[in-house]
């Protein structure tokens, strides 16, 4: 669990934080340009050099690792006293970061790791649990720091971690405790849900629930665009270019703010109605580089996806994500393709079976059905009672009508 809390520090406790900051950056960068220049003398073709310059470095010399320049930081100390000020595992961790970023790459696919222009956060690894009292936190080397405890500690939990960030409305402490408990897997219970993401609504749940799309970015766009104008206008790296920058900065995190905040409120929503989610299983990325991707942004739909499944497994709801292709093409009642659909039509009508409702509303009743065609051939079929299913083994009206199945597991009474 962590727990965020805002720091209220003295004058002199924020220099520190950024002279922390400020060292952190140098240490990182400083190490990252050792790296990039050991890559980069090993680039050289044999038969030909730039007419520019050449990497020249032994080839004796071993790839910089952690251990290695964690070493070499120790011969710094002794050369540049300002690396003593930081505490010694706060620098420890900075490098441990770079390492981190060298190992997403090789094996996640990740880009080559960039150099720093600010560091906006540095890590205590190892902490006492006397460090954390009511309303105060102590930072070693920095000293006892007031915070702003918004919500208790939960009893039990061990601190393991202590995180300090800035971010542009002040000093956050990150506070990562840790309990020694095994948590089962949720089981696959009570009643089930669908939900279709969209742009006309934000989602339709397949209980007929049209939820308004709020624009976070919207309505600030206006304070942005003249902000913006006015920066245009003022000398980079002045006071008042600055002043603009901060300012700038507070809107964009009051945006962050406020869509993160509303979507844990409709996670928690969702999931007061449902024992079992359903979703479909989307791509973002290329979502968000197609004709709306400035609204898809403004949702923030990969987030609120995250922050649903952490809440599902919070309080004890099944969470499956299931194919998304087709969703609005096929009627939930009857499990006919009845084709493609306009943007402008908004109406599910089936020429089979006549159902009508709204079209996010039968896309989330299709969400739903593979859902539960999915657990169950996961299980194996149910125990007691089995769906009505047709010939491609789909569930058809019962499913849609949303009837009870008695005797089984998913009770949806």
């Amino acid at each position: 669990m962590t727990y965020d809390f805002k720091l209220k520090p003295k004058k002199s406790q924020v220099q520190m934080i950024e002279m922390y900051l400020e060292t952190c950056k140098k240490v990182y960068n400083y190490a990252l340009r050792e790296r990039k220049d050991w890559v980069n003398s090993r680039k050289s073709p044999i038969n030909f050099f730039s007419i520019h310059s050449e990497y020249i470095i032994s080839p004796n010399k071993q790839r910089p690792t952690y251990n290695s320049q964690c070493k070499s930081l120790t011969d710094a100390k002794k050369i540049y006293p300002q690396l003593k000020e930081p505490h010694s595992q706060v620098l420890q961790q900075t490098l441990r970061t770079l390492e981190a970023a060298f190992v997403n790459m090789w094996e996640r696919g990740f880009g080559f790791p960039r150099f720093k222009k600010k560091m906006r956060s540095f890590l205590y690894p190892s902490v006492k649990q006397k460090w954390v009292g009511d309303g105060w936190v102590k930072l070693p080397k920095i000293g006892k720091v007031k915070m702003r405890m918004s919500r208790p500690i939960s009893n039990g939990f061990v601190l393991k971690q202590i995180r300090v960030v800035k971010r542009a409305s002040g000093y956050f402490v990150q506070l990562i405790y840790q309990l020694s408990v095994n948590i089962p897997e949720t089981p696959i219970q009570g009643y089930p849900l669908g939900v279709d993401i969209g742009l006309d609504s934000y989602l339709a749940t397949s209980e007929g629930e049209l939820v308004k799309r709020p624009r976070f970015f919207n309505q600030l766009h206006g304070k942005l665009k003249s902000l913006q104008r006015r920066l245009k206008n003022k000398k980079k790296g002045s006071n008042n270019w600055q002043k603009l920058q901060t300012q700038i900065a507070r809107v964009y995190q009051k945006i962050h703010d406020t869509r993160k905040d509303w979507h844990f409120k409709l996670a928690h929503h969702l999931c007061d109605q449902a024992g079992m989610m359903f979703v479909e299983d989307i791509n973002f990325k290329a979502w968000a580089k197609g004709l709306f991707g400035k609204h898809t942004l403004d949702a923030g739909f990969g987030q609120f996806f995250n922050i649903l499944s952490y809440i599902c497994w919070k309080r004890d709801v099944y969470f499956l994500k299931v194919d998304k292709d087709y969703t609005s093409q096929i009627c939930p009642n009857c499990n006919t393709q009845t084709g493609k659909k306009n943007l402008n039509n908004r109406i599910h009508n089936c020429p089979n079976c006549g159902y009508q409702t709204n079209r996010d509303v039968a896309a989330s009743q299709v969400i739903r059905n593979r859902g539960l065609v999915a657990v169950q051939r996961g299980l194996g079929g149910f125990p007691h009672e089995r769906l009505h299913q047709d010939a491609v083994g789909q569930p058809v009206n019962e499913i849609a009508s949303g009837g009870v199945l008695s005797g089984s597991i998913f009770d949806w009474r």
